[in-house]
């Protein structure tokens, strides 16, 4: 009895599938389609939501070559087919061809961009196939003449004395061609201090913020080409943590920290892209010393309730990635700038010396999410920040007092409690350092918060992207 396999073809990603089918006197037993088993064994976990079935009445009935926007999954039913693929993607690999007999006993996965004909080798042949994207009517897409001697694939049937339609007969050379381009990336919230990094390491990415796409507007969410993306990146928040705790800030927090990524995780599982979404180490209470990704999240304020919702919506998502992060220093106002402005006009503060974490660079992060996406790590939750041991504001603030020329004895530390006398605050975490362990087990090796620091302040690398 044969075994499920998989084998690789000369065009990328497209594979060959061996079924283990069983037979005897009465017929045969496969499964066609076994997602753990096949994902097990290296095929994408493609998410079809579509079956086909083409039939065809006579042996010769030849189609294609035809190029969707989508995956397939192919198979027939009954009977043989001669199968060809030609590559249509832009890229090294165009105009690779692979063909190959399928009967019963074999299945093939075609990827997005390759385009898909075949010959019927005997009468009454069922052709099936999956796809992960529901047909939409003019759907434009690159076709190839079934005849082109570029790639010269071999029909074991003459095309001359084949069944053909008048739209296949019709379709152009390989050299008249527009490959297909690869689907693209979409940054939410591209002009925040993340946004504008991310744009750095993604520069092919679209980009939009609240004026071009409001997620909480259900008839602009409907009508945004969500299929044309194989990765969103939200780096839009509300981050204004202590105004969350008021009756509009609430409603604001809540809808763009919860609600929001709830929609995009839906709309990843629809459209089969990957979400990468940023979180914070607010989800915490503070109260043990260092975080693991599996610890339960315990927030304390509006804020962090938020984001802890935002976290288990996008966790929903077949496709997801949750990097939570803390004390993010990016482009604009931060608390790094207003130190180093401070210690220039000569003032002394008085910093918070009683909450500890580490600091996050926005190109730190960003190259994080670079990593993550290339080395295809497992999907899931990942602690990111920069590395080096754990430091209070104070600390951080002296730090940066001392680098440009002052004394650290001129910040003066204080408590949370000290300073939120005649302040109305949000709870915060006392610690807000999170272990690094997971993310490091991918291969990524985080620069030293001390070492960004120092060149944040000096100038001397673009650390915020």
């Amino acid at each position: 009895m044969p075994d499920l396999t998989i084998e690789t073809t000369p065009i990328p990603g497209l594979l060959v599938v061996r079924l283990d089918l069983r037979e005897d006197a009465r017929g045969f037993f496969k499964e066609n389609w076994q997602r753990e088993k096949m994902v097990a064994l290296g095929l994408p976990d493609f998410g079809p939501v579509q079956n086909n079935v083409s039939f065809n009445a006579h042996r010769g009935t030849t189609r294609g070559i035809h190029t969707e926007p989508w995956d397939k999954f192919i198979s027939v039913a009954n009977g043989r087919i001669f199968g060809a693929w030609v590559d249509m993607r832009e890229g090294e690999s165009f105009g690779a061809t692979f063909h190959v007999e399928v009967d019963p006993s074999v299945a093939v996965f075609v990827p997005r961009g390759v385009g898909n004909s075949y010959q019927t080798l005997e009468d009454g042949v069922a052709y099936t196939y999956l796809v992960n994207e529901h047909w939409r009517p003019a759907t434009a897409y690159p076709a190839l003449n079934l005849a082109d001697e570029t790639v010269a694939i071999p029909w074991p049937i003459p095309l001359s004395e084949s069944e053909i339609s008048e739209k296949d007969l019709a379709t152009p050379s390989l050299a008249d061609v527009t490959p297909m381009a690869p689907k693209k990336t979409l940054i939410v919230g591209a002009l925040g201090q993340l946004g504008r990094a991310l744009q750095a390491d993604f520069p092919e990415a679209d980009l939009v913020d609240l004026a071009e796409l409001d997620l909480t507007d259900a008839t602009a969410v409907a009508a945004w080409p969500w299929h044309e993306y194989a990765l969103v990146l939200n780096a839009a928040a509300y981050t204004a943590v202590d105004a969350a705790e008021t009756t509009e800030g609430r409603r604001t927090c809540w809808a763009a920290n919860a609600a929001a990524p709830a929609t995009l995780a839906r709309l990843a599982d629809e459209h089969g892209f990957t979400l990468v979404h940023y979180s914070s180490e607010y989800v915490f209470d503070g109260t043990v010393p260092e975080h693991t990704e599996d610890e339960p999240v315990s927030p304390l304020g509006v804020y962090a309730q938020a984001k802890a919702a935002g976290d288990l919506a996008v966790a929903t998502a077949r496709r997801h990635y949750v990097l939570r992060t803390s004390w993010v220093i990016g482009e604009g106002n931060n608390f790094v700038r207003t130190m180093k402005r401070l210690a220039e006009q000569g003032v002394s503060p008085e910093v918070v010396s009683d909450q500890v974490g580490r600091l996050t660079f926005t190109g730190e992060l960003a190259r994080a999410t670079r990593h993550l996406l290339d080395s295809r790590a497992p999907f899931g939750t990942y602690h990111c920040s920069n590395g080096g041991p754990a430091m209070s504001w104070a600390d951080i603030a002296s730090a940066v007092f001392e680098l440009c020329g002052r004394s650290a004895d001129d910040v003066r530390p204080i408590t949370t409690e000290q300073y939120a006398v005649g302040k109305t605050l949000a709870p915060r975490p006392a610690s807000s350092t999170m272990s690094l362990a997971k993310l490091a087990s991918t291969g990524f090796v985080p620069v030293d918060a001390a070492t960004a620091l120092r060149d944040y302040v000096t100038g001397s690398a673009p650390t915020d992207g």
